[in-house]
């Protein structure tokens, strides 16, 4: 079968890639069928991507021996005088594509007005991701986004994560452009990491380097800890800042008073210092061609406007300039439900960011957990006016489920019943509003009934936590990811609806 297939390609070699295109669907008496929209001619060569029943690879081919299809490792296939190399989808081959096709590669994205971070825990869902970005002008995906916690569970590297996404852009030959996010990184060695890995785009939570706790202490701890601070320091703070208005477009002036500049530096002022240190390190490694995102959501108090205000004039001070600042909102953005919390208060508050962001630089204002949060994301469009990062992560994981819920009904009981036992250890790294005694009995439910828990707030984030109980168990990962090849297509079609729902709520252009 595999032969037949090769033969029926390589007879085609000589014509031009659109013809080879239109008559390649999947080869007559074969298991093989390729990606037609993957099919590029370089340099009397074809590469291509092709599944079989069981898995996803590459296959070259080429009209005489050498030239392109040696940079590629993998197995010769084929009749003697057709040179053809069936290859695994591995580190080696992801950086050939990228080598050859300068479109694979994730760039930065520091220019773009609209960008949304795709994030697959699986490394499967970019093709769906990329299907409903494509619908809407303007917008740019971020396809390869993963948080350290997110490597650990689910066993991944960050190789491994751009190299999934590599994959996945040639084989739907998307030209148009992604990023690559290393998320939520708070240490040098981590961004390097992300950096040696191809990721362009840096989110650097200052979590364990800001104060968030001061924002509750009473003035006199906060008086005494600015002392500590050196005294030229301290004299350049309230200079800057006591009694110091600043201007904030179409919105009131933001005004400190002496107790709020010390309050601001003791919250913040370390934080600054290493945010520039990163920013260093960056301009080290990739000159002006990346993205560095501040993230300071992390805590529980709301960042006020002065915070806000006084972040980015302390890292404009540094000579920092952020593509993206991701404040700590009011209300909940917890995983994989929508938004908790007042929809009006959230919008004002959300309208003075968008107004500090506009005046001092143009950053984008980064929503993060901004899975499904459809409440509010009427607003978070209009007021950014579509200036906007918007962060998303395990509700393209949790569409898996959907399909497993549709179609392997007994695969997906199994998954949903390890997911009750692993949730409270999960509970230990991400903060949720549910508890066990909220999810339904699945053996008192008819099979017709499983999609329905996907709409179950309860039920999304039990199994939104639990990805990496459900990955590492060795007598469900190979039967999961076995049906995940098999219903490929379908699970692209569940994640573009739910992304075009994303993009359709935030009021994102649609292409005619």
């Amino acid at each position: 079968m595999m032969k037949k297939a090769i033969k029926k390609v390589s007879n085609l070699l000589g014509q031009p890639q659109e013809h080879i295109r239109h008559h390649i669907t999947q080869p007559d008496d074969s298991d093989i069928s390729f990606y037609r929209n993957s099919i590029h001619k370089f340099d009397g060569s074809l590469i291509a991507m092709a599944r079989d029943h069981v898995s996803r690879f590459l296959i070259v081919f080429s009209e005489r021996q050498g030239g392109v299809i040696t940079r590629f490792t993998g197995e010769q296939i084929g009749d003697v005088g057709i040179h053809a190399r069936l290859c695994p989808l591995d580190a080696t081959n992801a950086a050939v594509l990228r080598e050859l096709f300068f479109w694979t590669t994730p760039v930065s994205l520091k220019k773009q007005k609209t960008t949304i971070g795709c994030g697959d825990r699986l490394g499967l869902a970019s093709a769906g991701h990329i299907a409903a970005i494509k619908h809407f002008d303007g917008v740019k995906p971020v396809l390869a986004q993963q948080s350290m916690r997110e490597l650990k569970l689910t066993n991944r590297t960050y190789r491994q994560v751009v190299d999934d996404a590599v994959f996945q852009v040639f084989q739907v030959g998307y030209e148009g452009g992604y990023g690559a996010d290393g998320d939520h990184l708070k240490t040098i060695p981590d961004i390097d990491l992300a950096l040696e890995s191809g990721m362009p785009m840096i989110t650097l939570d200052l979590s364990d380097v800001m104060r968030a706790d001061a924002a509750k202490w009473g003035a006199g701890e906060i008086e005494k800890e600015f002392a500590t601070f050196p005294e030229a320091e301290r004299s350049r703070l309230l200079a800057n800042y006591a009694g110091k208005e600043f201007s904030i477009a179409k919105s009131p002036a933001v005004k400190f008073s002496k107790a709020a500049v010390m309050r601001c530096a003791v919250m913040y002022h370390k934080a600054m210092d290493f945010a520039a240190e990163v920013n260093s390190f960056l301009k080290q490694r990739r000159g002006e061609d990346y993205d560095l995102e501040i993230s300071i959501d992390e805590t529980t108090v709301p960042t006020l406007p002065e915070d806000h205000v006084f972040i980015i004039n302390e890292l404009h001070h540094r000579k920092v300039k952020p593509s993206s600042i991701a404040p700590r909102f009011i209300g909940e953005f917890q995983k994989g439900i929508d938004y908790i919390g007042d929809n009006e208060k959230f919008s004002s508050q959300f309208a003075i960011h968008c107004a500090i962001a506009a005046t001092y630089g143009g950053y984008k204002i980064s929503v993060h957990s901004g899975s499904d949060k459809f409440a509010v994301f009427p607003a978070i469009g209009s007021l950014t006016k579509g200036h906007v990062h918007l962060k998303t992560a395990g509700t393209s994981w949790l569409e898996s489920l959907r399909m497993l819920a549709e179609e392997e009904h007994i695969l997906f009981k199994v998954i949903y019943k390890r997911a009750l036992i692993g949730f409270n250890e999960a509970t230990k790294l991400y903060h949720v509003k549910t508890n066990l005694s909220m999810a339904p009995d699945i053996d008192k439910l008819y099979e017709d009934d499983y999609p329905k828990l996907l709409n179950r707030d309860d039920v999304r984030q039990i199994l939104h936590i639990t990805y990496g109980t459900i990955l590492n168990d060795h007598s469900i990962r190979p039967m999961f990811f076995s049906a995940m090849h098999k219903h490929e297509e379908y699970y692209h079609e569940l994640v573009m609806a739910h992304f075009e729902k994303h993009l359709s709520a935030l009021k994102l252009t649609r292409r005619a």
